[in-house]
């Protein structure tokens, strides 16, 4: 059996390396400044170094002299802390081993080649020097090694851990930094051939031998076979049993977005479904026209059990908006952009393992918001609304960034924006007075946490009740690093988060509400400056926003037309979802669950949003059993978010 000690020696077997490796550079070092250094080609270095010296030029010296920066000690230090502090603090899930690898490939580098030129001693070459002679030996090149360990390591990771053929790009990039630093080295006179060629090599080893033991995959023992030595057979569970679960549910749509769900992706889904005993199971594409395939026209016959959702967070937003009310159950695949729904339900971020878990796990219901305006049809949201700044970054960003940055994409398009001016508006809260604002972003969350974890609504929560709102509008620069402080802030392990509603610092009446803070709150809407007013933030039942001119609108990520009103309001506990186990209600996390079951009482539509009526799709020749996703059953009509037509955004 693998133990943890076990793996964890496994893990720290190949440093011991370093150790020969030291051993090897020592003796090369001293054979090239003892008996190999008057042979040939070592006895031709001087020429080499000469001929550097005899052709300097002006730019070739400010690009050399530009490469030492890169390269330079305080360079190295100052690029490798903030790339492990992002590789912790930035994604979602932190990257622990990755940021470990990077910080232990220069520490490495740096404390081997101190050790090595302890035991060497080489000169420095004779020519006229462009930079200060530092004391350490000429071998072997520390810039050389930095850089390699740096850069290199940058591009292990971009190779590695990145999608698509960006990747292979930015790592073509960073590999040709450690050359070019060692031609700019032989090119101010600091070092000789064999120096920059010692300095290529003690980097490319470090980084062999800190990947090996922390980035190489290690083989785990196959789980013995149930019923044997590893335990009884699972018991099947009956789907209105109190230990949640879906075995024994009844018919199963799949509603697969054909560009974020690949073939393989879907065979896995398949494969997981059939390990829950699902053995009636549809499967349906969606389309621009039909953002949820023919879901509707399976639900308006009334037997399905459970709808899931292979997809990003605009198809799970237009299945939410056909199953709200109902008491169909939604299960969600995270294989979008941004997947911030499966993200704020914590879900695992591999889709399989996201539907495995959600299946093994319980029924419970979330809050879901009804979002219209003008010439924006009334539609449901799941995650976030919002208008200007989020809905332009939405818009321009480019879809194939998207197909290979990932959400990334959607922060190279934020930076060509933050420039824009600010929006004039006046927001209503419940039945409150509007009041006039100015912003550059508005935004109103079911939910609050963004990609990486930043929580744009720190107090949103999906069975709360309410609708969290914030305003952003920063002024200037500080204004700009003040909000992006508090934001960051927020992410920090132990932050704690208030009760919308209920901070007192800063905390003003809305227009027509008078009283303490304390009765302001426990009345209803409520106001929160932070940020240095960068930020703003409300909480409502209700909220109604116009705009002085059109603006940009976006609905979970997906574009709607411009316009100049946005109202929002939330239908509490309208949705049904499938989730782990380990998101039972707890105190610090209080979902309202609901015992598995089949089917149950729809609740009442909202008002102006009818449910579509479609003809069912016949059983005979539509749809697939077991087969992964086939050709679509016969259109249904599903509920339109805008004239945009979004749906076919994963």
């Amino acid at each position: 059996m693998t133990t943890g000690s076990g793996a964890a020696a496994g893990r720290i077997r190949p440093l011991l390396l370093l150790a020969p490796l030291w051993a090897l550079m020592v003796g090369a070092g001293l054979l090239i400044t003892g008996p190999v250094g008057t042979r040939w080609p070592l006895s031709e270095e001087g020429e080499v170094n000469a001929w550097f010296s005899g052709h300097r030029t002006g730019p070739a010296t400010a690009v050399s002299e530009w490469l030492t920066l890169i390269a330079s000690t305080e360079s190295v230090i100052g690029v490798t802390l903030v790339c492990v502090v992002a590789l912790v603090v930035l994604p979602r899930v932190p990257r622990w081993r990755e940021a470990v690898f990077l910080g232990a490939s220069v520490a490495a580098q740096s404390a081997l080649f101190l050790v090595i030129t302890l035991c060497v001693e080489r000169p420095r070459p004779v020519v006229p020097p462009l930079d200060p002679a530092p004391p350490t030996s000429s071998f072997p090149s520390g810039h050389v090694g930095a850089s390699v360990a740096l850069y290199g390591g940058l591009a292990t990771l971009a190779v590695t851990r990145l999608r698509g053929p960006w990747r292979y790009v930015a790592a073509a990039v960073l590999l040709v930094v450690p050359p070019a630093v060692a031609v700019s080295r032989l090119y101010r006179g600091m070092h000789h051939p064999s120096d920059v060629a010692g300095g290529l090599v003690n980097g490319a080893c470090i980084l062999i031998v800190i990947g090996y033991a922390l980035l190489a995959p290690r083989e785990r023992p196959a789980p013995p076979p149930a019923g044997r030595a590893g335990g009884p057979l699972p018991l099947p569970r009956s789907a209105g049993g109190a230990g949640g679960g879906v075995r024994g549910a009844g018919r199963v749509v799949v509603v697969r977005h054909p560009l974020a769900c690949a073939q393989n992706l879907a065979q896995q889904v398949r494969d997981v479904l059939v390990r829950h005993g699902c053995t009636d199971v549809r499967w349906t594409s969606t389309t621009a026209e039909r953002p949820c395939g023919d879901l509707a026209a399976y639900t308006a016959a009334g037997r399905v059990d459970l709808v899931v959702v292979c997809g990003g967070d605009g198809t799970v937003r237009a299945c939410a908006d056909e199953l709200a009310g109902s008491g169909t159950a939604l299960a969600v695949v995270p294989c979008g952009t941004g997947n911030l729904l499966a993200r704020n339900l914590g879900l695992p971020v591999k889709p399989a393992a996201a539907l495995d878990r959600a299946l093994s796990g319980d029924r419970v219901r979330i809050d879901v918001g009804r979002v219209s305006g003008d010439g924006l049809a009334p539609t449901r949201f799941t995650v976030m609304a919002g208008a200007g700044f989020d809905a332009v970054m939405v818009r321009d960003a480019s879809p194939r960034l998207k197909a290979s940055l990932g959400w990334l994409a959607y922060v190279v398009s934020a930076v060509r924006h933050l420039g824009d001016p600010p929006m004039r508006l006046s927001i209503g809260l419940d039945t409150g007075d509007a009041v006039p604002r100015r912003a550059r972003m508005v935004v109103i969350g079911n939910v609050g946490a963004l990609q990486g974890g930043v929580p744009l609504l720190p107090d949103a929560r999906p069975d709360s009740g309410r609708l969290e709102v914030v305003l952003l509008n920063p002024s200037g620069a500080v204004g700009w690093l003040a909000a992006a402080a508090h934001l960051l802030r927020g992410m920090m392990p132990g932050r704690s988060r208030r009760p919308a509603g209920t901070g007192t610092r800063g905390m003003r009446g809305m227009r027509g509400m008078t009283g303490t803070p304390g009765a302001i709150a426990a009345a209803g809407p409520a106001r929160r400056l932070m940020a240095r007013g960068a930020l703003e933030y409300f909480s409502a039942v209700r909220v109604d926003i116009r705009f002085a001119g059109p603006q940009a609108r976006e609905v979970d990520g997906d574009c709607a037309v411009e316009g100049t009103r946005l109202v929002a309001e939330v239908e509490p506990g309208a949705l049904l979802v499938q989730l782990p186990r380990s998101r039972r209600p707890t105190a610090a996390n209080p979902y309202r669950r609901t015992a598995p079951a089949p089917t149950a009482t729809p609740e009442p539509t909202a008002p102006g949003l009818r449910r579509a009526q479609s003809p069912a799709p016949a059983d005979s020749g539509q749809g697939d059993r077991h087969a992964g996703p086939a050709a679509p059953v016969r259109p249904g009509r599903g509920t339109p978010v805008s004239p945009a037509s979004p749906g076919q955004k994963p």
